[in-house]
């Protein structure tokens, strides 16, 4: 089973490094397409029996640390553009 240990400072900073980029005039589609890795590559990572059971398990726990980095990234995002609503 792959543990779930992140250092939640880390993927803050990680979410607040392209936040930046978002504040800078990145558009967030862009980004969150930086950051994410999708199901279809995700599956053919795991589908190769070439790819060692080690090799999953840090797959995995790749993609879970990208989706809270995202998670935040989105958080920080729907924030500005409230915080911009009601100026």
């Amino acid at each position: 089973m792959v543990q779930d240990d992140f250092d939640p400072v880390a993927i803050q900073r990680e979410a607040a490094m392209f936040y930046g980029l978002f504040l800078r005039g990145q558009a967030p589609e862009e980004i969150r397409a930086d950051i994410d890795i999708p199901r279809p590559v995700l599956e053919r990572w795991m589908s190769r029996p070439a790819y060692g059971h080690g090799f999953r398990e840090t797959v995995i726990r790749i993609y879970n640390y990208r989706k809270k980095v995202l998670a935040v990234f989105d958080e920080l995002v729907d924030r500005e553009k409230l915080k911009a609503r009601m100026q």
